[in-house]
């Protein structure tokens, strides 16, 4: 009797645990929308308020802004493949803590800012504290990976997967795995832990640049809308 009661107990335990895992998952996340939302709002006001120019041509080189101090929000990463309203705050550095844990994503501090050749290199949980990259699995071929700043959007293009050991930091290399090797290309380099539940290994997603919008240009048609819904 006492046994039964004990296994019913560790099951009822168990329970509650993955429900408050899976709900504090969904609540964080909604929180990080809000958060990335509002920046984007932001930066979107700010345009608005300035004399519009006579002639808003992109640059052939995309704008490269220097990185921040640690901690400090500079981005926002849209994924049209994770639901049309999916968006997360990118901070300098990837504390557990003060960036993955409080913000969502985080750049790796030594690596390239957005739009500039070498590797653009960042990180978040796979399921936990809003999942940031929960669903990177789902990407296919050619989807199209944005990140936001107060310049504009950059837009890069999801290439492959690759799976590594948590000590293979080489993936951050300005050309990942080829160190020593002079970068030509702009890349975006997405990491998190795998599988759920686990840092046995990694989950290493690259993607290639494509195209610069500057911000008084206005956003690229793919996710305008949504731009737009900021206010």
């Amino acid at each position: 009797m006492i046994g039964e009661l004990l296994i019913t107990a560790s099951v009822l335990v168990l329970l509650f645990l993955g429900w408050q895992l899976w709900l504090q998952d969904i609540l964080v996340g909604n929180q990080l929308n809000n958060q990335a939302q509002k920046l984007g709002q932001t930066w979107q006001n700010e345009t608005r308020a300035r004399p519009a120019p006579i002639s808003t041509p992109a640059p052939v080189v995309p704008v490269v802004s220097q990185a921040p101090g640690n901690a400090q929000k500079f981005g926002i990463l849209i994924v049209p493949r994770w639901g049309k309203d999916w968006e997360r705050p990118i901070a300098q550095g990837v504390g557990v803590a003060d960036v993955l844990d409080a913000i969502g994503v985080g750049h790796y501090p030594g690596t390239q800012m957005p739009g500039q050749v070498g590797n653009f290199a960042i990180a978040a949980h796979r399921h936990a504290y809003g999942g940031g990259f929960e669903y990177v699995h789902e990407l296919h071929v050619g989807d199209h990976v944005f990140v936001e700043t107060t310049a504009g959007w950059y837009q890069y293009s999801f290439r492959d997967i690759q799976y590594v050991q948590p000590t293979q930091v080489n993936v951050l290399q300005p050309v990942p795995m080829e160190p020593g090797v002079k970068p030509t290309d702009r890349i975006i380099t997405m990491t998190t832990c795998n599988p759920f539940f686990s840092t046995a290994e990694r989950m290493v997603a690259y993607g290639l640049f494509d195209q610069f919008y500057p911000r008084a240009g206005g956003p690229p048609e793919e996710i305008a809308a949504t731009v737009e819904a900021k206010g």
